[in-house]
């Protein structure tokens, strides 16, 4: 969808600026609590044994009502995540026709999925607690009135004349009677329903209407409640481990906003400067380190692509060179701890182990968000270098460089200490014990935001603060919106045996373990291409996990080779996430950007490949560090 201009929020009655204010208010009141909750938490247990009555139960749905409204809010602003640029091309009544279609059809989905919301609230019992009187139901009744809100906005944006808006909500109302009241077999209307979700996500729908839409379709063929997609979506936002989603990406968004970026760009020049290839060596490292924190290559490339584009070329980097390494580099922090698609796998993968059936002899395999993260830095390590070797390789071979100054080093180095401190006090929180996921995350985000205010001040409390939160519970929502619906269709895929039905056939076509990953990566190649990272692993992880389980791939390894595939999905035409941000950040056409991508997206296929065929590249760490634990004196 196409963000709303700065002017039209301007110009908004005042009611519909009132309404902004309040939605943004709360966001920020409730990321603030998802803060603090957890470290009073993991003080309290340290120092005296005890915990807040309901803190658990408080940090799950808060994370909901994030989820809910942040979706809400993206809507608002017209920025939920969609998988075609296709608008961007389209003029005059060819583009009306486009906003109106793929908004009508959004429209229905999301009013759709506020009634079958509102069915499943009624459904919950309503003397269950979380504390001092407060009941569940009391957060899941936010599920229906976040997506109508959403239903609410969508057509809004569908048309800016009330005559596209009035022909919008026409053809939503028809299609949410077809839903309701179909006069025909649902089962014989599945194929045409699937062909106008499709038609409308090509122009532009919103990527959670069409997950959404896909297994409302589904289940309403199959003659099943619908009522499983907001039961889905409740049931994985208030999963624990998901509220360090937010804290994680508020702890980036701290640090993009801050002056972070300059002062850690101004260390690595020292540093890496004088050798050849020291700004593309630089680009690398300072994209690994903003993206492990806010899980979203998106970001980095808007937040640091002005500040990087000019430092590649000063030091004689070709534009296209350029370009393509800033691109690139965008998703490189993937596989480093704290990185969000990292936790959301392994939530994903614990959740299909928990529930799969085993045949006899078969012991249950395990997977925890600590083994992840250590999987991922050998794998992340061989990225980052190979990255750089390109962009040493396409830098000029003559160009001038500055001498080594260890006075420079070390002014940078006492300048950036405290964002270099984070990473590794996250892990030391987190491997020694003395903080869940959860808590680790929100040290992570009070630490950022201490450095950016009191120390650098770099953001001021009251004019930047409130706007970096409610951006980050703008994209945090637009994500957990993604990934509830997006679970609605995975429990039909379970429903249809999907899952077992593909294993045994791959069981039956393929009897070696590197043939079958071989054909995993070009599987999941094929994926990156079609769908961001976050509906590919709710989507896909379910799929692809039992196979992993049939042919003995270590299941670190296992979520290792998917993420590495869906980070070169950020750079695949022809919906490659990085392509569409950096033809917007840097005004160059699509077909001008790919073509700069191409090389980069070659040396990542060879790290994709060394990820896959040499396992010890993901295992060794979470081995040694589970023998040490096991061995460690009780």
């Amino acid at each position: 969808m196409n963000e709303v201009p700065v002017e039209e929020i301007r110009e908004r009655p005042a009611w519909q600026r009132g309404l902004r204010g309040v939605e943004n208010g709360v966001v920020i009141a409730v990321l603030a609590l998802l803060v603090i909750l957890p470290l009073i938490e993991a003080v309290l247990r340290k120092f005296t044994n005890t915990s807040i009555k309901g803190g658990t139960g408080f940090v799950q749905h808060f994370t909901l009502l994030v989820s809910v409204l942040g979706g809400a809010i993206a809507a608002r602003e017209g920025r939920l995540l969609s998988l075609s640029s296709l608008t961007t091309f389209l003029k005059g009544r060819w583009l009306a026709f486009a906003l109106i279609a793929n908004g009508a059809v959004a429209t229905a989905v999301s009013a759709l999925l506020c009634v079958v919301g509102w069915q499943y609230v009624l459904t919950q019992p309503s003397d269950s607690m979380i504390a001092y009187g407060i009941s569940t139901r009391a957060f899941q009744i936010l599920l229906p009135v976040g997506y109508g809100l959403v239903a609410a906005r969508l057509w809004w944006h569908s048309s800016p004349r009330w005559t596209g808006r009035w022909i919008t909500l026409a053809l939503a109302a028809g299609l949410v009677w077809v839903g309701c009241h179909s006069p025909v077999d649902p089962g014989k209307l599945v194929w045409p329903a699937l062909i106008t979700l499709l038609v409308a996500t090509v122009l532009g729908a919103p990527v959670f209407t069409t997950l959404g839409g896909a297994a409302m379709i589904l289940f309403w063929g199959a003659g099943r409640p619908a009522g499983a997609v907001p039961l889905e979506h409740y049931e994985l936002v208030t999963q624990h481990v998901l509220a360090s989603l937010p804290l994680f990406t508020l702890a980036g968004y701290f640090l993009a906003e801050g002056g972070a970026s300059k002062r850690l760009v101004r260390l690595f020049r020292a540093l890496f400067g004088p050798l050849r290839g020291g700004p593309a060596i630089v680009t690398v490292l300072v994209c690994a380190f903003f993206t492990s924190f806010t899980g979203a290559s998106g970001v980095t490339i808007l937040a640091l692509g002005g500040l990087l584009m000019p430092v590649l070329i000063a030091a004689n980097y070709s534009e296209k060179s350029a370009l393509g390494l800033v691109t690139g580099a965008g998703s490189l922090g993937l596989l480093f701890p704290p990185c969000l698609p990292l936790i959301v796998y392994a939530t994903i993968a614990q959740l299909q182990m928990a529930n799969m059936e085993l045949p006899p002899g078969i012991a249950r395999p395990e997977l925890s968000i600590n083994q992840l993260f250590l999987g991922g830095l050998g794998p992340g390590v061989v990225l980052v270098l190979l990255t750089a070797w390109w962009g040493i390789r396409a830098g000029p071979r003559e160009a001038a460089r500055p001498r080594f100054d260890n006075r420079e080093v070390l002014a940078a180095l006492n300048d950036a200490k405290w964002e270099l401190i984070l990473p590794m006090l996250v892990l030391a929180v987190m491997f020694t014990g003395l903080a869940t996921p959860v808590e680790a995350a929100a040290v992570a985000a009070l630490y950022a935001l201490l450095t950016q205010t009191v120390v650098h001040r770099d953001l001021h409390w009251t004019r930047d603060v409130p706007r970096v939160v409610t951006e980050c519970g703008l994209l945090i929502g637009g994500v957990l919106l993604i990934l509830g619906v997006a679970m609605g269709l995975t429990n039909y895929l379970v429903f249809a045996e999907v899952p077992s039905h593909g294993v045994e056939w791959v069981q039956r076509a393929v009897h070696s373990k590197w043939v079958f990953l071989l054909l995993l990566n070009l599987f999941l190649l094929v994926v990156g291409c079609l769908m961001d990272v976050y509906s590919a692993i709710v989507v896909v992880v379910p799929l692809i996990v039992p196979m992993g389980v049939a042919f003995g791939v270590d299941p670190v390894h296992l979520g290792i080779i998917f993420l590495a595939n869906l980070e070169l999905g950020f750079l695949t035409p022809p919906v490659g996430m990085n392509l569409f941000l950096a033809s917007y950040r840097f005004r160059k056409p699509m077909i001008y950007v790919t073509r700069a991508v191409l090389p980069m997206l070659g040396v990542l296929l060879i790290g994709v490949l060394l990820i896959t065929y040499v396992p010890p590249l993901t295992t060794t760490l979470p081995k040694l560090f589970k023998k040490s634990v096991t061995s460690a004196p009780r």
